[in-house]
């Protein structure tokens, strides 16, 4: 048989080994031929837009992939249209899949990318169409139903909390009162800012958390800035983008939104700093990550790597099993030693759903995150990558005709 793989959604550090672990997973295997990449996500297969990564193997040093940040087949933010009511884009696809022989299909992505798994292997199954459909998850956001956590998150989990231990630095050598609030992805749920609370083990800071699951008001934002500053000069603020204020002027309406009807966000740190400055009158600071904390692939974790690989190449040996229509995700066994099964879950139950941050991890001013949450982070930010670099700068695999 032939397979197709694609990428999906944001784009991350460890999306790439999930490519590498497909890849390795079919080339290890005499039931399949040739591996195809769809460029930029389901509209490769709709537009025919493939690459053959059989014979990419052997032109590329694809190990490469292991420390290349982004999605190197391209990614898009597509949304399956209803196929009763859009046949020809249905018709598109089962179109490409026959003229290439493709017998399956592997999609990387998120919450949203499973929805594409989830529509696809269902129309499939019902019409006798046999074409075996695959999610292979990734997200920095953690927010992935069915699994422990997702491939992309451990890596950007580990940049946050080691540019907030720099900005701790930098941000105590004065002796001034500043406040620093460092703005971190997560749309609703707040697992990336929450493990912020690794740098409990070592330091005092981060010294306030807040979390999209949490209430949020502008004026108890102040207070407890306030009250920290009773007993720390320098007061350093994680906070997740997605938080909503009660009482503040703060609007997201007309806002750009993707094609999942998902708002753009961004800007929540900057207002915040605005306001802060007002109240208290000293040295404020915001600063938002934006792309930084999931294409930082200089600090990766082996731990996030080496799974975000294995998952990929589970995924096919479940679809050589027979199984489709499934999403393979981790079941941690044990933190400590640390123990995950990788087994095949039904995308249904992860498409369009949300994981959000347990509520008994949150403290109860709902400003910062109990301790007993750093078990559950701590073993995914373990380990370093051994970065090939030329000239000084880490070594990146990009696709002929690919690069923008």
């Amino acid at each position: 048989m032939n397979i197709a793989v694609a990428q999906s959604g944001g784009p991350t550090c460890a999306i790439n080994s999930s490519l590498l672990g497909v890849i390795k997973g079919a080339l290890g295997s005499d039931k399949i031929d040739t591996i195809y990449g769809a460029v930029n996500g389901i509209e490769g297969i709709i537009n025919q837009n493939l690459i053959d990564l059989t014979a990419a193997s052997k032109e590329y040093d694809l190990e490469l992939l292991r420390q290349t940040p982004s999605s190197a087949l391209g990614s898009c933010r597509y949304k399956l249209p209803d196929f009763s009511k859009e046949p020809a884009v249905l018709q598109k696809i089962i179109d490409c899949f026959k003229a290439f022989g493709i017998e399956a299909f592997f999609y990387i992505g998120g919450n949203d990318s499973m929805d594409t798994v989830y529509k696809l292997s269902k129309h499939f199954m019902a019409n006798g169409i046999d074409i075996k459909v695959m999610g292979v998850p990734k997200t920095i956001d953690n927010d992935l139903c069915e699994t422990d956590h997702t491939p992309g998150f451990g890596s950007a989990a580990k940049y946050v909390s080691t540019t907030i231990k720099e900005v701790i630095r930098d941000s105590s050598v004065y002796d001034m009162k500043s406040v620093t609030i460092i703005e971190i992805m997560g749309r609703n749920a707040g697992w990336l800012t929450a493990s912020a609370c690794l740098l409990h083990k070592s330091e005092v800071a981060p010294h306030l958390i807040y979390l999209p699951e949490c209430d949020f008001s502008l004026a108890k934002f102040i207070s407890d800035i306030e009250k920290v500053q009773k007993t720390h000069q320098s007061v350093i603020v994680a906070l997740s983008e997605g938080v909503k204020i009660s009482d503040a002027n703060m609007s997201t309406e007309g806002a750009a939104v993707d094609s999942f009807g998902h708002t753009m966000l961004g800007g929540v740190g900057k207002f915040l700093e605005n306001e802060v400055k007002k109240a208290l009158g000293c040295k404020v600071r915001s600063i938002e990550l934006n792309v930084m904390q999931r294409a930082g692939s200089h600090i990766s974790s082996l731990t996030d790597i080496d799974e975000a690989e294995k998952v990929g190449t589970a995924a096919v040996k479940a679809m050589l099993k027979g199984e489709t229509g499934k999403m393979m995700a981790f079941k941690r066994v044990s933190n400590d030693p640390y123990k995950v099964n990788i087994e095949p879950a039904d995308a249904s139950m992860v498409a369009n759903h949300e994981k959000m941050f347990p509520k008994e991890w949150i403290n109860a001013e709902q400003n910062n995150i109990e301790d007993e949450a750093i078990s559950y982070f701590a073993p995914l930010i373990m380990g370093e990558q051994n970065i090939k670099t030329e000239d000084g700068l880490p070594v990146h695999l990009v696709f002929k005709g690919l690069l923008k």
